[in-house]
């Protein structure tokens, strides 16, 4: 039965439906617009260096707007600086270390070939793995893990200072998806995209980039010897020295003594007072090395060799190279500290750190992972806590927190 308005009434519907159908769908496209433009501009961009119009497409296909949680990261300015005793004690904890020899077992065989290919130390090899992606764990997180093309053009569209950046990536990123080393689908990585069980940035990737397993594909992202003798491989054309350590911690420094800069051999900062907190001779005297004190005069000391710096193009900052080196002696079974860093607190074991963490939890504080490492999402649930317990709030991760818990 065919049913029929009055002209007027028709007229006015009509309109109104064509107004919704035109607002629901233009409202989504106008968001999206500018993002779109852009990429499709930038497939002439990639065609012109190198990327097929077939990869660019299938490396953008149901890719429509921004991701907003990259631009969100990208903005994101931390005030928290971390403290030296903070920075270390979340990457050379007991869980690491634990798990390091762990690996260091399982992995043994396919170590024993990459240290014997590349000469590079397999326990620097496993603290680099756990320091950047957890031993792997962090690709397990779908929060954190996302499509690279997505993030990079992301970044290259709306985040000025990391455009040009940004565009050299992408382009690195659709020519390593081209090259089959990996499929759209896993071509995953951080929010700035850095990939992988050792999270390389692209560009490094096709530098560095091995087929270690033998099996056609350079695959950071599920093969372990892979990612490790990528990791490997990076250090020993970066001039990475056989047999020689990053490093030595020295004894406590002669007070009221100022020390020169820059490097000088083993054997002269010996001379000078400046010796190894175990109290053994430096093995290699002649080795050049410098001195640095993270923590201050007070706390530890360290003269560095030339694989410290060798770590730095890994990552260039001085805490995370001492991080790989402290942790990778600790997975060795060497020991750590002699002496420990300056904090102004007593410090909890990593099952103890836990443990604050769940009590945090089950009291409304804090809703973070249980994973013993301390950072803001910590900080802020212990500071309201002492709050409300008439503490100091310094959001300290201490043992008498821990305490007030217990007895909540």
């Amino acid at each position: 039965m065919l049913f029929r308005l009055p002209p007027r009434n028709l007229v006015a519907t009509l309109i109104a439906s064509f107004v919704l159908a035109f607002t629901v769908t233009l409202q989504p496209a106008s968001a999206d617009a500018g993002f779109q433009r852009w990429v499709q501009q930038f497939r002439a961009v990639a065609i012109k260096n190198g990327v097929s119009g077939a990869t660019y497409d299938r490396a953008f296909r149901g890719i429509t707007a921004p991701d907003p949680e990259v631009l969100e990261k990208a903005r994101y300015q931390p005030e928290f600086r971390a403290e030296a005793w903070e920075y270390f004690d979340n990457r050379v904890q007991a869980d690491a270390i634990q798990r390091g020899q762990q690996l260091a077992r399982q992995w043994k065989p396919w170590l024993d070939r990459i240290e014997s290919q590349y000469g590079v130390s397999r326990y620097v090899l496993l603290a680099i793995w756990s320091i950047e992606s957890n031993y792997g764990e962090v690709l397990k997180n779908e929060r954190v893990m996302r499509s690279v093309p997505r993030s990079l053009a992301t970044l290259a569209y709306a985040d000025k200072r990391r455009a040009k950046f940004a565009r050299q990536q992408l382009i690195a990123a659709l020519k390593i998806l081209q090259s089959g080393d990996i499929d759209v689908g896993h071509l995953t990585g951080s929010w700035a995209g850095a990939m992988g069980h050792t999270q390389f940035i692209p560009t490094s990737y096709q530098a560095y980039a091995v087929d270690m397993d033998g099996n056609g594909r350079r695959d950071i992202w599920t093969s372990i010897p892979d990612a490790l003798a990528t990791a490997a491989n990076l250090l020993r054309r970066n001039g990475w020295r056989t047999g020689e350590t990053w490093g030595y911690e020295t004894a406590a420094l002669p007070g009221g003594r100022k020390f020169p800069g820059g490097n000088m051999s083993l054997a002269r900062w010996a001379s000078i007072g400046v010796v190894r907190a175990n109290g053994k001779p430096f093995p290699r005297p002649n080795d050049s090395a410098e001195l640095k004190v993270p923590d201050g005069r007070a706390g530890p000391a360290f003269l560095v060799t030339k694989n410290f710096q060798v770590i730095k193009r890994y990552n260039n900052s001085d805490k995370y190279a001492l991080a790989v080196g402290l942790l990778a002696d600790e997975i060795a079974g060497y020991g750590g500290l002699v002496r420990d860093w300056n904090r102004p607190f007593e410090r909890l074991s990593y099952n103890e750190t836990e443990e604050l963490q769940r009590r945090l939890g089950a009291l409304g504080y804090y809703d973070g992972p249980i994973d013993g490492k301390i950072g803001s999402g910590s900080r802020a649930a212990i500071r309201a806590f002492q709050s409300r317990n008439g503490m100091q709030e310094d959001g300290h991760p201490g043992k008498e927190v821990l305490r007030r818990l217990r007895g909540n």
